[in-house]
């Protein structure tokens, strides 16, 4: 099972930190994929949740291990034309991803092909997570934990 850091957090949310690429860096450097938030505005990529904060460069959002969740039109159009691995959604039940899988909204139906989003918004039954393709979650640590316990 993928483990994906929401927007860089290992061990819970850290606004300051979260959406910046030494952020970003560290979660990959741990082995896990990251959901980033994702805007284009006048030809830059910027990343941060409710407003761009963070510049950074298309290469670096090209890394497989990213899902870059596109916060404006420009920025998924963008996307899609540079190949990063990226969606749009507001809330959808889910979404499809440019790469194929489901991005399931908190709380919605969990299937084999979801992404099971902020699992830890709506607690559900650990069986139902390990049955998913992945999971997102600002506690990523926590969940490696509890998934490899579970197995």
């Amino acid at each position: 099972m993928r483990i994906i850091s929401h927007r860089g957090n290992l061990s819970g949310p850290d606004v300051q930190r979260e959406n910046s690429q030494p952020y970003i860096e560290e979660a990959l450097s741990k082995g896990y994929d990251v959901e980033v938030d994702v805007w284009y505005i006048n030809n830059r990529f910027l990343l941060g949740h409710d407003e761009p904060t963070h510049e950074v460069s298309g290469s670096f959002l090209k890394d497989s291990r990213l899902w870059c969740h596109a916060k404006n039109i420009e920025a998924l159009c963008r996307l899609i034309k540079e190949g990063a691995h990226c969606f749009w959604h507001q809330e959808d039940d889910c979404t499809l991803t440019s790469n194929g899988y489901l991005w399931t909204y908190p709380g919605k139906t969990l299937t084999v092909e979801s992404v099971c989003v902020m699992p830890e918004t709506f607690d559900p039954d650990l069986r139902q997570i390990q049955r998913c393709l992945a999971v997102c979650t600002d506690y990523p640590e926590k969940y490696k934990m509890l998934l490899h316990k579970e197995k």
